[in-house]
């Protein structure tokens, strides 16, 4: 989908070199600080700006050559291209009858998005969090094999933060595809299969969620009454640990089983022993604060 792909605007070097592509029938979550270079990746992938050089392409051809683009691909890049006059179910009127899509798919998406209940009241009255879901109506007009979303749960409450996961999750399942830019990070991690992150404009690291959240920072706690003599245990196999406190210590880089096999060689008892995963933003963090070359 991006391959080298690089945007300067003057000096700036917005996007450096990016490669990338998307698997079928996934949700990729496309992660960054802020000025990390996503809005205009994507930008670039829908044609809205033109690389320095490089190549973006969809379904293998850049945007501006797809036949009734519509009805391939979905996007939501911000959540205020709306007339504050026009109500919701004129706004996607508008656009239906434009993509030559007939009016009777725009009720269809009103209740797909349930928005149905407020389709007559202007824009304008629509609080962030309608807005989102207007703007995510507008994408599912052509009933896209592909939505492109940018920071698609920000203004939404709990409860639409979970119908925008579980909304997802249903549409990957019908052997479709997301990708899917946010700062949200722990929501991601609750949505997403594969995981982009890029810093200054270049690929840090993509990854399934799995591979990525295993990748660093994974450590074992453990609590003995003989914490010592675990301590020595564990030592004399250069495995690295924290102290906690007087019966607990943090074990880096060594699995539970491993763990637990030295305390039972050892003669020490243990009454607890638990794995701790990284979590998405703490990796994320950690790759970003990375220097870059």
């Amino acid at each position: 989908m991006a391959e080298s792909l690089t945007k300067r605007f003057g000096s700036v070097l917005a996007v450096d070199s990016l490669s990338f592509a998307l698997a079928h029938g996934t949700i990729t979550g496309f992660l960054g600080p802020n000025g990390a270079g996503k809005t205009t990746t994507l930008r670039m992938l829908l044609g809205l700006a033109a690389p320095s050089s490089g190549s973006a392409s969809i379904f293998g051809r850049p945007y501006s050559e797809l036949e009734r683009p519509a009805l391939r691909v979905g996007a939501v890049l911000e959540a205020t291209d709306f007339h504050p006059g026009r109500s919701g179910r004129d706004h996607l009127r508008m656009l239906s009858r434009a993509a030559s899509l007939p009016d009777a798919r725009v009720e269809e998406v009103l209740r797909l998005v349930e928005l149905d209940g407020a389709a007559g009241r202007r824009v304008k009255g629509y609080s962030l969090g309608m807005r989102q879901r207007l703007g995510l109506a507008a994408a599912l007009l052509g009933d896209p094999e592909l939505l492109i979303l940018d920071e698609p749960a920000n203004g939404l409450d709990p409860e639409g933060v979970r119908w925008l996961r579980d909304f997802l999750r249903a549409f990957a399942a019908d052997s479709r595809t997301v990708l899917i830019s946010s700062h949200v990070l722990a929501e991601v991690a609750q949505t997403v299969d594969q995981v982009l992150i890029i810093n200054r404009g270049r690929l840090v690291v993509e990854a399934s969620l799995a591979q990525l959240t295993a990748r660093v920072g994974a450590s074992v706690r453990v609590r003995t009454p003989e914490r010592a003599k675990l301590q020595q245990a564990l030592q004399r196999e250069r495995i690295e640990i924290t102290t906690v406190d007087e019966q607990g210590l943090l074990v880096h880089g060594a699995s539970c089983a491993t763990v637990g096999d030295l305390a039972f060689a050892a003669g020490v008892p243990i009454h607890e022993l638990v794995a701790e995963g990284s979590s998405l933003e703490d990796v994320f963090l950690e790759l970003t604060s990375e220097p870059q070359p």
